[in-house]
């Protein structure tokens, strides 16, 4: 496999790792994410408790479009 080797200051090295040790990559991974577009990784869903009725509902990382009945028919319309 081929190296890319680039040159950064010290402390955009210290920023680039760091960043790398906050998204739980190895540098090469990151560098890669980030160069080819994938940017951060994406938020997960995550499980909290309805204070109302107490049941579990999946919450979506703010920015995520809706989920309407609409999409979920056209989602399901090639299901058999």
């Amino acid at each position: 496999m081929p190296t890319l080797t680039f040159k950064a200051t010290a402390q955009e090295e210290r920023e680039i790792r760091a960043a790398a040790r906050r998204q739980k990559l190895t540098l090469s991974a990151y560098l890669r994410r980030v160069a080819l577009g994938g940017g951060a990784p994406a938020a997960q869903p995550r499980l909290v408790r309805s204070r109302r009725t107490g049941a579990y509902v999946v919450v979506s990382p703010p920015g995520t479009p809706r989920l309407t009945s609409a999409k979920v028919r056209e989602l399901l319309a090639d299901f058999p």
